[in-house]
Formats: structure tokens, C-alpha cells, sequence
């Protein structure tokens, strides 16, 4: 299913709060006068200095080394065209988010008033010394074929035009794949190439150097077919002109083994792909309308391997798979230029890698059970987390073999090491929820409905297939409140649990709560009225399975829905005791907080409940627990009953689970101080990796530690995550953002998929 993105919501998204996608953000301490005389006047002639005296140390001293220059005059802006250098902005921010989130590359977009080459390539000179790296974006044919010739000649820093090069090298590897499972050979094979600009030019260029033959390749641009008669073609064109009569796109097909399409959609009929030879290969990459549609293409040869640039069917040719790890790999060799073998590297790494079993996460992230090379999969996926490693390695590797590395890597396994940590795993955990819950969603019921937060957040996860809202609350309230906001739920079920409509259910639902409370200090006619309250009629939906998880809170105290949620649905077999979690979202990592929201002082086994439904919860998110017990004595340094707690709890937790990495009782900075460790306290499991789970000895310390974490540490918050019911309630936090309420319900769906009757 495509992707639903409405205008409205992708204007809110580029102005809301600070406007724009990109910030910059200081990488040294500024906070005393000492460190602003370091990072400025005096300090800051020392260095400059040295590079004065030593140019390379540029490098060395400045952001240079990892800064990439997003450079374009907004003459070709993906399928929008010259629609100038202000109206390109949003587009050349949105590759440096790319770049940054896909390969930790810092960037500066740049969009430049001239479509004169000559002035465009003086500029981007005069901005060497700033950049250790130049991606040419959305330039138009032909100019943009001198501005990349000129400036790969005339600077020393590694050049790239992704337009050009990044479809070339994504397509190259997805067809040498496709002929790999066809049996055919690229020496052999026929090609028709749709277009014939920047892209597709260097997508032949590409293919010539994998094998392919000029001879066999029949390029069609506006005015038909390239043919050495024709007296229109600049030199890029020349190259690849047949020397034959003229013909039309129809007639070419007949018998072609592989179609390439870089123009425009619908210029390919059924027809023209039956005509096609045994087990034909379509990449029809036109966006956001391919040449050919892939149902079109499969209906007209069910043999076909297709390709295409979106991303709701297999095979997406997608320029993000490149990119990012080929200037990766360039600037961490400090390469002087991005040449033919390192490109063809890229092509080869992909190529292998798609060959390769496929990550678990992966196969979530794509709502498959097994993503297997074949002819659905002749092509790494975008969230594939090997990418940055594979192609980096490869492209640094094919730079230092073609001499054009300056600062060889001598320690390949340390430098793997140093790749798989430039990305924090903040947001691949969000993913991984995410991805999980579009697996299988789940119908989520929303108590608080009549709030604007909420019904963005249901909308949103409606959208992205993540959930399917059950709305409560005064119905005319909330449908007016959809109407006035624009928001797209008006479809949505709605149940208001105080209206004439709702009395049967509530009669039900009021005579299970009676039998479960009725020795409990309720009455019928208590359990009765009791439920028009919206928390308590959306636990028994859940409990009767008309709802498969419940949302709460936002507007509610944190005791109204836990109460219910523990009258009706109860805890899980086993549980032992409910408590509440918080998932931090950090610069270096998740981390895992509990008990943070419900018990106030637990008792030794109390904490063990609290740690083994922590433990098991982390396991859900593809983690292995390492848990530290904190306190604020270390291993018996301040003998105190509270201290001994913590310290008797671990050891009841070793017996139950002598394979579980837990230590304490610890202070917070011991645990993550794995030098202090090492030297003071070598016995301990946390010795070699620090902990991703923190358990409190109380509810004081751990709501206090999650509050300053997320307010003061720039962390984010995601809960409170309610452990041990049998059934997923969420309470939502104070002030949740919408993006934050999304979270949840993913959480939510993902424990309801776990939950759910096998």
C-alpha cells in the first residue's frame, strides 16, 4: 500500500517548532568562560596555527573531515523541475537528513542563484577548504554532466552528482542480479533504456562497465530513438548511438531481455513487455508513476523480475542505498575523489549482499516472514542496518586499492567496529516497534478522545497501518472536533459509553465487573454506573476482546486508569507485581527505567518481580538485558537496610537466572564507568558493557531519575510502559506530544501482537 502523505501534513511537519529539518549543534563542552576561551579567541589560534603550518591537520582540528556540502541551483528538483534555488531548499535538507541518519555524515545544503556552469563550478572551488566532500544535487542535463567533469578535475576532495551516479549504481547491482537468477549474461543480454538524461546516460555508463555492450543497447530520448544519423545529440548521447534505421519504442522491445525506464510513467504497454524475450527484466523507475505499473507488468509476463523506485513493491531502486555509505566510506579514507572503482565496488557489495541471509529486522521492517534472494528481492532494503558497514567497507577499501586514499585503514576490524557505532540505536528500537506493529495491527481504543492530541496520534496510526482507533467519547463533540481540525477520522468507530445506545453493554460489562469485585466493596448497581466512565468501559472492551489494547490518560490522573485496569483485566500469570517502565531514548543508546509510577518502597522480592518482567519485556525489542540494581552504596560500601535490599534482590535474581547479566546494588555513575569498574570492582558483570536496564530501590528514585533524564539530558521519554497485566493498558504521560502518543500505540500493538491467543 502506498504511503499517505497529505499536504497539510507535510506542511506541518517542515514548520512546526523550529522551522526546517537540520540544526547545528555544538560538539564541545561550552559551558565556563575557560571553554569558550578554548573553543574561540585566545584558544582558537592554536590550532589554526597548525593547520597553517600543516595544512592536512585540517582534519584534524575542525569538522571538515566528516562535512558533506548538499550543493544544487534547483534546476531539476526530482520530478517538480527548475523550480529554483529557494523552492529546492526543503529537498537539499532533506538529503542532509539522510546523510546524517543513514551514514552519521554532518551536512551543509547550499543552493546557489545561477544556472550558468561557469559561475556554478567558481563557487563550489572557492568552497573547498570548507568541505571534505561535494554532493551535486538536482542540476540539470547537460550542464550538470561539465559541472562534475570539471570539478572531479579541478578540486581534491571526493565529488559526487547523485542524480547521475546514484540510480546507476543501485540499478547496476539489482541487475546484475536479475540476470544472475535469469541465467543470462550482461555480454548477451538486449537493453531499451527509456530517457536519456543525466541519470540514464550514467546508468549505461555503469552497465558498460560491468560487461554490458554499447551495441546491444537501444537508448530512446524525446525524440525517439539515438541513431548516428540524427544531427541533435550532444556528446553523452553520441555515445551510445545505434547505427541502424530509426525505430520506435514498440519495435525495440520486441525480444528485449531488459528494460530500463528513467522518463516518464505510462509510456510502456502491456503489449510492449509480452514482446519482451524469456524471462524478461523491467526496472521501471520513473517516479511516482513508473513506465510501467508493476501489476501492469506482472498481469502482461508473469515471469518478469521488476524493478521500480517506490517503495510499496519489491525491489525498490533507491538512491539512499548509496549515497550515504560510498561518501562514508570516501571521507574515512580521506579519498581525494569518488572514482570508477569505488563506485563499481558499491555496485558489487550491494549485489553480494542481497545474496546474504536477511536480518530478523529487516523482514519486520517489511511485514515479510522471510525476505529470500529471488526474484523479489534482487536488492538490499533501505533499513537494512548492514548497509552502513557493507558498502563503507567496500567503497574505503576499492580507494585505497585505486591510490586515491590518503589516509590509509590499516585496522579493518576496528574500523567495522567504529561503523556500527556512528548510529546510535534510539531510533532503529523505535523502528523495530514501529515495523512490528504495521505487522499486525491491532484495534486500539482511545478514552480520551475528545482531545486533539489524540485524535492526531489515531490518525497518524491509522495511517500508517500501525492500528485501528476506537474512539470514546461524546460522539457530536468528537466529530465536530475531527471536522474543525481537518482531521481524516471520520470514519473512525466512536462509542460514546454514556449515551442510551451503550446501555446493553454497559448492563455486561457492569455484571462481569460486579462478579469480579462483589466481595470487594462493589455492589450491582455500583458496577452498574460505573461504567459510563470511560477507563473502565475501554478495560472491558479489552477484556472481552472488542479492543485489543487500551490508551489512556493525557487529560486523566495516573490512579483512574490504573485502578480499573487492575480491577478488570488483572495481572498476567506469573507476574507476581505490576510496575511501571520507561524507555529512554538516548545519545547513547536506549535505556530502561524501572520502577518508575507505581511502587513507592517494593520489598527484595518485589524488586525481583519488578526486574524479571523488565528483563523479559527488553527481550521484546531484539535486546539482551544488562541490568544494573542501583543504589547509592557500591557493593557493601554503606552497609543500610535499603542498600542490603538491593543487594539480596540480585542475589535471589542470580539463583533464579545464573545466565542473566545483573549487577548491584551500584551507584549510577559506577555502572557506566567501566574504567572505575574494572579497577575498583573486576568481579562485576557489567565490567565490559554497560547496563540498558536501571532498576530503582524506590518509585522517589526513579520518577526523579526519568524527569531529569528526559528535561535536562535532552532524552525522550517513551511510557509509562505498564508491566504485568495481562493485557495491554498505557497510560499516557503529562503533556504527551502526538509523536510520543504514536509511540505508545505502537508499544501497545506490538504487546497485544505478543498477548494475542496463539
Amino acid at each position: 500500500m502506498a504511503q499517505l502523505i497529505r499536504k497539510e501534513d507535510a506542511l506541518e511537519y517542515h514548520e512546526k517548532g523550529r522551522p526546517g529539518k537540520i540544526e547545528v549543534v555544538p560538539t564541545k563542552d561550552t559551558k565556563t568562560q575557560r571553554d569558550l576561551a578554548l573553543a574561540y579567541s585566545p584558544g582558537v589560534a592554536e590550532p589554526c596555527m597548525e593547520i597553517f603550518a600543516n595544512p592536512d591537520d585540517v582534519y584534524r582540528y575542525t569538522a571538515k573531515g566528516n562535512l558533506v556540502a548538499v550543493i544544487t541551483n534547483g534546476t531539476a528538483v526530482l520530478g517538480l523541475g527548475d523550480i529554483g534555488p529557494e523552492a529546492s531548499k526543503p529537498v537539499m535538507e532533506g538529503k542532509g537528513l539522510l546523510f546524517k541518519i543513514y551514514a552519521d555524515i554532518d551536512v551543509f545544503d547550499i543552493e546557489l542563484n545561477t544556472k550558468d556552469p561557469e559561475e556554478f563550478i567558481r563557487v563550489v572551488k572557492a568552497l573547498e577548504p570548507t568541505f571534505g566532500g561535494i554532493n551535486l544535487e538536482d542540476i540539470k542535463a547537460p550542464e550538470c554532466f561539465e559541472i562534475e567533469t570539471r570539478l572531479k578535475k579541478e578540486l581534491k576532495i571526493p565529488i559526487m552528482h547523485d542524480d547521475q551516479h546514484g540510480t546507476a549504481i543501485i540499478s547496476g547491482a539489482a541487475l546484475l542480479n536479475a540476470l544472475d537468477i535469469v541465467g543470462k549474461s550482461i555480454a548477451d543480454v538486449k537493453i531499451v533504456i527509456s530517457g536519456a538524461g543525466a541519470s540514464a546516460i550514467s546508468c549505461c555508463k555503469i552497465y558498460l562497465a560491468l560487461g554490458a555492450r554499447v551495441e546491444n543497447m537501444y537508448m530512446f530520448d524525446s525524440k525517439g530513438l539515438i541513431v548516428a544519423s540524427r544531427t541533435d545529440l550532444d556528446s553523452h548521447k553520441q555515445q551510445f548511438a545505434q547505427h541502424i534505421e530509426t525505430m520506435d519504442l514498440t519495435t525495440a522491445m520486441i525480444g528485449a531481455d531488459v528494460f530500463i525506464g528513467l522518463s516518464k510513467g505510462g509510456v510502456v504497454s502491456k503489449e510492449m513487455v509480452k514482446g519482451m524475450g524469456e524471462r524478461p527484466i523491467v526496472f521501471a523507475l520513473a517516479n511516482p508513476n513508473p513506465e510501467i505499473s508493476y501489476e501492469d507488468a506482472l498481469a502482461a509476463r508473469p515471469d518478469v523480475i521488476m524493478a521500480t523506485g517506490r517503495s510499496d513493491y519489491p525491489n525498490q531502486v533507491n538512491n539512499v542505498l548509496g549515497f550515504p555509505y560510498i561518501f562514508r566510506g570516501a571521507l574515512d579514507v580521506r579519498a581525494f575523489a569518488i572514482n570508477e572503482e569505488m563506485k563499481l565496488a558499491a555496485v558489487k557489495a550491494l549485489a553480494a549482499m542481497a545474496k546474504e541471509p536477511v536480518p530478523d529486522i529487516v523482514n519486520v521492517a517489511y511485514n515479510n516472514i522471510s525476505l529470500v534472494y529471488g526474484p523479489n528481492y534482487i536488492i538490499p532494503k533501505p533499513m537494512d542496518p548492514r548497509l552502513l558497514v557493507t558498502v563503507s567497507m567496500a567503497v574505503a577499501r576499492a580507494a585505497m586499492e585505486s591510490g586515491v586514499a590518503r589516509l590509509p585503514i590499516t585496522d579493518w576490524e576496528a574500523y567495522e567496529s567504529a561503523l556500527y557505532k556512528r548510529l546510535g540505536s534510539d531510533d532503529l528500537i523505535l523502528r523495530h516497534v514501529i515495523n512490528k506493529a504495521k505487522q499486525s495491527p491491532k484495534r486500539v481504543v482511545f478514552t480520551g478522545a475528545e482531545n486533539i492530541k489524540i485524535l492526531k496520534a489515531a490518525q497518524i496510526a491509522r495511517d500508517e497501518g500501525i492500528a485501528i482507533p476506537i474512539l470514546l467519547g461524546n460522539e457530536e463533540k468528537i466529530r465536530t472536533m475531527i471536522k474543525d481540525n481537518n482531521i481524516h477520522l471520520l470514519d473512525a468507530e466512536i462509542i460514546d459509553p454514556k449515551c442510551a445506545a451503550q446501555e446493553n453493554s454497559r448492563v455486561v460489562f457492569g455484571l462481569q465487573f460486579f462478579e469480579k469485585r462483589k466481595r470487594k466493596g462493589v455492589n450491582l448497581y455500583e458496577a452498574r454506573k460505573i461504567m459510563k466512565q470511560r477507563s473502565f468501559f475501554g478495560c472491558m472492551m479489552v477484556e472481552n476482546g472488542l479492543a485489543d489494547a487500551m490508551v489512556s490518560g493525557l487529560t486523566r490522573k495516573y490512579t483512574d486508569t490504573i485502578r480499573p485496569a487492575l480491577e478488570i483485566i488483572g495481572m498476567e500469570e506469573g507476574a507476581g507485581r505490576v510496575a511501571g517502565l520507561y524507555l529512554m531514548l538516548t545519545k547513547k543508546g536506549p535505556l530502561f527505567f524501572a520502577d518508575t509510577t507505581l511502587n513507592f518502597n517494593p520489598t527484595e522480592d518485589e524488586l525481583v518481580a519488578i526486574t524479571l518482567l523488565t528483563a523479559k519485556v527488553v527481550t521484546h525489542f531484539n535486546i539482551k538485558p544488562r541490568i544494573a540494581m542501583l543504589s547509592y552504596s557500591n557493593f557493601g560500601s554503606s552497609p543500610s537496610p535499603e542498600a542490603e535490599k538491593v543487594s539480596n534482590a540480585v542475589m535471589k535474581i542470580k539463583k533464579l537466572h545464573p545466565d542473566l547479566i545483573i549487577d548491584g546494588e551500584l551507584q549510577a555513575g559506577v555502572a557506566f564507568n567501566k574504567d572505575l569498574l574494572r579497577e575498583n570492582y573486576p568481579f562485576s558483570d557489567l565490567v565490559n558493557e554497560s547496563p540498558n536496564i536501571l532498576i530503582f530501590p524506590n518509585l522517589a528514585a526513579g520518577n526523579i531519575a526519568y524527569h531529569l533524564l528526559q528535561e535536562v539530558g535532552g532524552a525522550e521519554a517513551i511510557g509509562p510502559i505498564l508491566l504485568g497485566l495481562s493485557k495491554p493498558v498505557y497510560v499516557l504521560q503529562l503533556g504527551s506530544t502526538v509523536r510520543q502518543i504514536v509511540n505508545i500505540v505502537a508499544m501497545a500493538v506490538m504487546e497485544a501482537q505478543i498477548k494475542a491467543p496463539k
